[in-house]
C-alpha cells in the first residue's frame, strides 16, 4: 500500500498496480437535431393506449394513458408559446406534488424553454434568491406553493391545467449540446447553485437501462419520492417512459407504512427510494412481493444493515445501488445480477471515462483512495453552473469534473466510497451545504453564533443538528419556527445544541469535526 501510494502521490501507473480508472470508449452522441421532450416521449408513440403514469393510493389510482400525457405535453407547450414565451426563455417551476410538474417539465422543453424545477418546500426568501440570479420569463405557480413578488407573469394552476386540451405544439428541435434545463444544488460556496444541462442529458441515462436499472418496457416502476424531486423526475418518471415503460408514484401525503401494500397491488417490478425510505419501511410488516425484481437505491450511501434487513423482509429482494450527483446523472452503480462488495457503489457504467484523482489530477493506483471524477466528454455531465464560468472552471482538474466525494476502486474495478471531502451535508438525499444553513440561521433571536454539522444519532441514521452560543438558553420550539421561516424543511436543523463556545483552531476557522466531537460528549 507504501507504493501505490507513492504512485499515487506522483501520478503514475506501477508496472504492477494499474491506475484508478475506467474508459471503454465513451458513448455514441445522440442524433441531430434533437429534442429530449421528445425522446422521452418517443417509445410510447407505438402503444399511444398503455399506462404511462398512475398515481397510486391505497383506494385507487389516477392514470395517464401515453396518448393523454403526450397530448398535455404538447397541449401545454403551445400554451407557453401563447403566453408570449420563445425558445430559451427560463421558466421557474413552482409546484407541488402532483403531475402538473413533468408536464409543465416536459411542455417547456418540447417549446424549446429552459424549465427550473424547484422543491415546494423552498421558502419565499429562498426563491427570491433564485428569481434574481435566473431572470426567469415566467413562473409557473401551484396552489398553495410559496412564491415572493415576481417582475414577469406568474401563471396559476388553473391556467396551465387548462392548456392539456390546446392543439398539439411541434417539437422544437435543435442542438444537443444547447442549454435544456437547470437545476438547483447546494454548494460549498454556501449558496445553492444553478446546474445548466444541455438536451443531451437524457441521451446519456441510456447508460443507465443496463449498468443499473435493468429496465424493460413491461416494467411498473414504483418511485418514492415527490414529483417535484429531480431523482424521481429521472429514474421514476423519464428514464420509464423513455423505453415505453410504466411509471407508478404515490399520491402527495402517502404514509411509508404503505408503500409495501402499493408494491403489491399495483404489481411494481422496480422499486426506487432513498435510503432513508427504506428505512421507514422496515418499520412496519412487509407483504410478500412476487413481482418486485429488484430495488434502486440513491442520493445518500446506502447501509448493509439496510440493505440485508430488505433482503430478509422480502425474502432475499436485491437493493441495486447508484451514484451520481446534480452536476452529472448517475454513473457508478451495480445492476442485478452482479452486486457490489459491501461498502462498494459498483462499477462506473459502460459508456463512462471516471478515474480516482490524487491532489494534483493524476489518476491514483487501484487500492489508494481519490477524488471521484467523471471526463468532460460525459454526455450526462452539465453545461456548468448558470452564468458562472469562474465557479465551473473551479471543478475541473484538467479534463476532469472532480466530484468532491472520495473512494478507494479495487482491482476488480469495483469503487468503495469513502466519503466527502469537504463538509457537505446530506439530508433525506438531498446535498446541503452547512454554509448556507448557517447564513440563514446567523440572524437568529437571542444566538450569537451557529455553526451546523451531519450528526449520526444512531445506526444509519443522521441529521442536521445546529450549535449555537447565547447568554442564555434558548426557546428550541422558537428556534426552529424562525428557521422554517428562512429555510425548506429539509435543510431545518432537527435538533439544537447549546455551547460555550464553537470550537476553531488558532486562526479561528471553525472546526466542524469538533461540533461532532461536542455532540457526542
Amino acid at each position: 500500500m507504501q507504493d501505490a501510494r507513492a504512485a499515487a502521490k506522483h501520478g503514475r501507473m506501477t508496472a504492477s498496480i494499474p491506475d484508478s480508472l475506467h474508459d471503454n470508449g465513451g458513448y455514441p452522441p445522440p442524433p441531430a437535431p434533437f429534442n429530449m421532450a421528445e425522446h422521452v416521449l418517443a417509445a410510447g408513440q407505438a402503444t399511444p393506449d398503455k399506462i404511462a403514469l398512475a398515481v397510486v393510493r391505497p383506494t385507487g389510482a389516477q392514470r395517464w394513458s401515453y396518448a393523454r400525457l403526450t397530448q398535455a405535453v404538447r397541449g401545454t407547450a403551445t400554451g407557453l408559446i401563447e403566453a408570449g414565451l420563445t425558445p430559451g426563455d427560463i421558466v421557474l417551476m413552482r409546484l407541488g406534488n402532483t403531475v402538473d410538474f413533468p408536464i409543465a417539465y416536459l411542455g417547456a422543453l418540447a417549446a424549446g424553454l429552459v424549465p427550473v424545477p424547484t422543491s415546494s418546500q423552498l421558502t419565499a426568501p429562498e426563491v427570491a434568491v433564485m428569481i434574481d440570479e435566473l431572470g426567469p420569463a415566467a413562473i409557473l405557480r401551484g396552489d398553495g406553493v410559496a412564491c415572493p413578488p415576481a417582475p414577469c407573469p406568474v401563471i396559476n394552476a388553473a391556467t396551465f391545467e387548462s392548456w392539456h386540451d390546446l392543439p398539439a405544439a411541434p417539437w422544437h428541435r435543435g442542438d444537443p449540446e444547447r442549454l435544456g434545463y437547470i437545476v438547483y444544488t447546494s454548494g460549498t460556496s454556501g449558496r445553492p447553485r444553478p446546474v445548466a444541462h444541455a438536451h443531451r442529458a437524457i441521451w446519456a441515462r441510456r447508460m443507465m437501462l443496463d449498468g443499473w436499472y435493468d429496465l424493460r418496457a413491461e416494467d411498473r416502476v414504483l418511485h418514492a419520492g415527490a414529483f417535484n424531486w429531480t431523482y424521481t423526475l429521472g429514474t421514476g418518471l423519464m428514464d420509464p417512459w423513455t423505453i415505453g415503460a410504466t411509471a407508478l408514484i404515490p399520491a402527495a401525503g402517502t404514509d411509508p407504512a404503505q408503500l409495501g401494500l402499493l408494491i403489491k397491488r399495483f404489481e411494481a417490478t422496480i422499486f426506487a427510494a432513498a435510503p432513508g425510505v427504506f428505512r421507514q419501511i422496515l418499520k412496519y410488516p412487509l407483504f410478500a412481493l412476487p413481482k418486485l425484481r429488484h430495488s434502486l437505491a440513491a442520493g445518500e450511501k446506502l447501509s448493509e444493515q439496510i440493505r440485508g434487513r430488505w433482503a430478509e423482509a422480502t425474502g432475499g429482494g436485491v437493493i441495486c445501488e447508484a451514484y451520481g450527483l446534480s452536476e452529472c446523472s448517475t454513473f457508478i452503480s451495480a445492476p442485478p445480477g452482479r452486486q457490489a462488495a459491501p461498502g462498494c457503489l459498483g462499477w462506473p457504467q459502460d459508456g463512462r471515462r471516471v478515474a480516482l484523482l490524487d491532489e494534483n489530477g493524476h489518476p491514483v493506483p487501484r487500492g489508494a483512495a481519490g477524488v471521484i471524477a467523471v471526463h468532460r466528454s460525459d454526455p450526462g455531465l452539465m453545461l456548468g453552473y448558470h452564468k458562472a464560468p469562474e465557479e465551473t472552471a473551479a471543478r475541473f482538474a484538467g479534463d476532469w469534473f472532480v466530484t468532491g466525494d472520495r473512494a478507494v476502486m479495487r482491482p476488480d474495478g469495483q469503487i468503495a466510497y469513502d466519503g466527502r471531502g469537504d463538509d457537505m451535508m446530506n439530508a433525506g438525499g438531498y446535498r446541503v451545504s452547512p454554509l448556507e444553513v448557517e447564513a440563514a440561521l446567523s440572524t437568529l433571536e437571542g444566538v450569537d453564533e451557529v455553526a451546523v454539522a451531519e450528526i449520526g444519532i444512531k445506526d444509519d441514521v443522521s441529521v442536521i443538528v445546529a450549535f449555537y452560543v447565547s447568554e442564555a438558553s434558548q426557546d428550541e420550539t422558537a428556534l426552529a419556527a424562525q428557521a422554517a421561516d428562512r429555510l425548506a424543511r429539509y435543510k431545518c436543523p432537527r435538533a439544537w445544541v447549546r455551547v460555550e463556545a464553537l470550537p476553531r483552531n488558532p486562526n479561528g476557522k471553525l472546526l466542524r469535526k469538533g461540533l461532532r466531537a461536542l455532540y457526542a460528549g
